[in-house]
């Protein structure tokens, strides 16, 4: 049975519709993460979990109890927001045991359960500082310890690495992936940043307002997208796109063949089958997966090269104007204004 259910949830505020009919099964002891641009409801989704925003129409099962009706301090979940929500006048010790006093736990297991949850986060040295003496990743980590020590059933994290640094963000990230397998307790966390995603994730469930684009492991997303948004949603660099027709399909419907933009391509993934020949297609192909060769159909003229160290991102654009992105592990002698051929394996394409 799974941990967490939503059936047909629905959120409206006033005529606006931000969550449309959504259908998901967590298992215990997942990592799912929401995903998806500002606006799309990952939040608002979260925020229903939890019991902060009302149903408008739909059932959340908690495990195995429904739990529309009760208030956020009665369903099993601990919540970790982008802002810390520390008491400032509060010691760390009082801030992660604040909750355990409202629900009148003993002074013994109160301090049992902070000073545990601080070891596992290597915070026991903190315990007595306040909120003000403290670093913002330490700061997150006493809002994540105040979390666990309620041993809930299910972690909710809503974006809590937005107000970090770029090199924090990594090690706080780190950090609640190891603590995720330490706990091995059911956890849901939202993030528009896909590579956060990417990394953290058992199971990703890409949002577009408010509705279910596509829920699948983090290869899978990115091997085997169901649309156009969840390919160019995840990637980076972007996946390329190029308009052309479909000009041949195979009998199953899975595959077919791509005309376009001066070059024909065979055997390609087409994502809906529902497709016939001569129908308006657009081919996408990650940057990673061009190659360059002196024989390659696919031509473009270099408008900016931009070498990161770990790999080289080249910016091209297609006699008809299409701009597109080559991205190469080792540091190629490229410059602006070459022209540059690229081949592609099929198997790596898609049709949309």
């Amino acid at each position: 049975m799974a941990q967490v259910e939503l059936k047909n949830v629905d959120k409206s505020f006033g005529q606006t519709k931000v969550i449309k009919d959504v259908h998901l099964s967590i298992e215990k002891g997942e990592f799912v993460v929401f995903v998806g641009p500002s606006g799309c409801g990952k939040s608002t989704l979260l925020r229903l979990i939890a019991g902060l925003e009302n149903l408008s129409n739909g059932e959340i099962i908690i495990a195995d109890r429904p739990v529309m009706d009760l208030p956020p301090s009665e369903r099993g979940i601990a919540m970790v927001f982008q802002s810390y929500a520390l008491y400032p006048h509060m010691s760390v010790f009082q801030n992660m045991a604040f909750s355990l006093s409202l629900q009148k736990f003993s002074k013994d297991e109160i301090r049992k359960r902070v000073e545990a949850a601080a070891k596992i986060l290597q915070m026991e040295h903190l315990l007595d500082r306040r909120p003000a003496a403290l670093s913002g990743g330490q700061r997150q980590r006493v809002a994540i310890g105040r979390a666990i020590v309620r041993n809930p059933e299910v972690f909710l994290f809503d974006e809590p690495l937005s107000n970090l640094d770029a090199a924090l963000r990594h090690d706080t990230r780190v950090e609640i992936a190891k603590l995720h397998k330490q706990l091995d307790a059911t956890t849901i966390y939202v993030t528009h940043d896909q590579v956060e995603a990417m990394t953290l994730a058992d199971k990703i469930v890409v949002l577009r307002d408010g509705e279910v684009m596509q829920v699948g492991s983090p290869m899978d997303l990115f091997n085997l997208p169901d649309n156009e948004f969840v390919a160019g949603f995840l990637g980076s660099p972007k996946m390329n796109f190029f308009e052309g027709k479909l000009s041949k399909v195979t009998k199953n419907g899975s595959s077919g063949s791509f005309k376009g933009q001066g070059f024909e391509a065979n055997g390609i993934r087409l994502t809906s089958r529902e497709k016939n020949s001569d129908d308006h297609v657009r081919l996408g192909i990650r940057p990673q997966h061009l190659q360059i060769h002196e024989k390659g159909k696919l031509i473009g003229r270099v408008t900016l090269v931009e070498k990161l160290g770990t790999e080289t991102v080249v910016e091209l654009m297609t006699e008809n104007g299409t701009p597109f992105r080559y991205a190469a592990a080792e540091t190629p002698d490229i410059a602006v204004g070459d022209n540059l051929k690229f081949k592609f394996e099929s198997s790596r394409a898609h049709l949309f």
